[in-house]
């Protein structure tokens, strides 16, 4: 015997109650497009200022600002790749991917972190190199570039923001995009500095320190997508507590084998065992385990009773 319950978003097409939740799953569509009419235009954005400080970078001789193109380059691919995630993520389950495409939004988040983490190793070898051997910097053309890409940067930065919190893949892009303004926040810092007093070693410093900012995000980013694909248990979810609670429940003892995960961001499941004494209870303890997991923010439970004349059955012993 198992609780009901199937993921909004992510049934299988021979779930009994899939058409109870025809409507949460629709919003849930409504939703992503939203989001992913907003990562298409920071995207438009960012890929054409990319071009612009390329060249602004070289005429200008600044590691920041083709560091920050270099950056811009790479955002433009990790903003496409949790775009198709995105896109991926809402093709319905079928008998072979039970649970859809949903995960590929955690996979692209890992992919983007990591790429942060590549990124800000590139920077920190060639500022420590220019550290050691100063290259000349035009200040003027460095900083008119850095203001534009700072506009640009902030305008993306505002599209997503607000809407990363709750999900890992749009947070990997947010991440991206932030970097980059603190990255021209940063370019507009070491021009200023190199107009008004010419010391260029600004600008290696500045991009060391956008680097250690970049770093901690992507850092953060990478371990929390990993803890969701080893299926680890939420952060904000305290399973020995889960226990005590479904223990709680009148006509259910023995819980067992009880497992939390997070399948994709905002979609946390729930599997477990226990005993129950009549088959009378069955339905109003799989309905009270379903009420008190969703007051909990799991909203997928499958939990298996077991009668307990059936669960404590004596062994025979072997016919002599």
């Amino acid at each position: 015997m198992n609780g009901a319950g199937p993921p909004d978003g992510a049934h299988p097409p021979h779930t009994p109650d899939a058409v109870g939740h025809d409507h949460v799953h629709g919003q849930g569509v409504v939703i992503r497009g939203a989001e992913a009419g907003r990562l298409k235009w920071v995207l438009a954005l960012t890929a054409t200022f990319m071009v612009a400080e390329v060249a602004g970078g070289i005429v200008a001789g600044s590691l920041a600002l083709l560091a920050d193109a270099g950056h811009m380059l790479t955002d433009a691919g990790a903003l496409g790749l949790s775009l198709f995630a995105m896109r991926m993520a809402e093709r319905p389950a079928n008998t072979e991917k039970t649970y859809g495409y949903v995960r590929l939004e955690i996979l692209a988040a890992l992919l983007n972190g990591a790429a942060l983490v590549v990124i800000t190793g590139l920077i920190v070898h060639e500022a420590w190199t220019r550290l050691h051997a100063p290259t000349p910097v035009r200040g003027g053309v460095m900083l008119v570039v850095a203001v534009l890409g700072l506009v640009v940067n902030a305008a993306g930065t505002v599209l997503l923001h607000g809407h990363a919190r709750g999900n890992l893949n749009l947070r990997g892009a947010y991440l991206h995009v932030l970097s980059d303004l603190l990255g021209s926040l940063g370019a507009v810092g070491a021009g200023s500095v190199i107009l008004l007093t010419g010391w260029t070693l600004a600008d290696p410093i500045v991009s060391l320190v956008i680097a250690v900012l970049i770093l901690h995000s992507a850092w953060k980013l990478v371990r929390e997508a990993t803890e969701v694909l080893l299926e680890a248990a939420p952060a904000n979810v305290d399973v020995a507590e889960v226990v005590e609670e479904l223990s709680s429940i009148r006509g259910l003892s023995q819980v067992h084998d009880v497992h939390v995960w997070t399948l994709t961001s905002g979609f946390i499941a729930l599997s477990g065992h226990g005993v129950i004494d009549s088959p009378t209870d069955h339905t109003r303890v799989l309905a009270e385990i379903q009420d008190r997991m969703a007051a909990r923010g799991i909203g997928h439970v499958t939990f298996q009773l077991e009668l307990r004349p059936l669960y404590q059955l004596p062994s025979r012993d072997p016919a002599p």
